[in-house]
């Protein structure tokens, strides 16, 4: 069971999460940034909800390092957000409809996990 000061912060997260995304969309020339900050606050939603995000970051960090990669799905999910978010990060040039797309994607995932984790709708809560 998620205590209520992750569940807040996993909920304040995915809200801004949703914020930066419909800022992008209504500025387009800052949409790279704002869509990074999207995918990042989708990120530790996501690190609240499993538990205390320095340490799962510290636990990603290792696993990247490590060969062969691991077998458990969810870790690998992680790293996969986390590479998803180094990789926009050093990008240059942007196709910004592609990483939009990405981003709604990992925003909606996050709050799928955030949802399930809580046993919350996040749509219910005072936005």
């Amino acid at each position: 069971m998620m205590d209520e000061y992750r569940k807040g912060w996993a909920f304040r997260y995915l809200r801004e999460a949703k914020a930066e995304l419909e800022a992008a969309r209504k500025i387009p020339y800052m949409a790279p940034s704002l869509v990074l900050e999207a995918i990042r606050k989708a990120r530790n939603a996501i690190y609240y909800s499993f538990g205390d995000p320095a340490f799962i970051e510290v636990l990603i960090r290792e696993e990247i390092s490590k060969n062969p990669a691991t077998k458990d799905t969810v870790l690998r999910f992680l790293i996969e957000i986390e590479t998803i978010v180094q990789q926009i990060a050093q990008l240059e040039e942007v196709n910004g409809i592609a990483m939009m797309k990405q981003a709604d994607s990992i925003v909606n995932i996050a709050t799928d996990i955030v949802e399930t984790i809580t046993n919350e709708r996040f749509e219910s809560l005072n936005q």
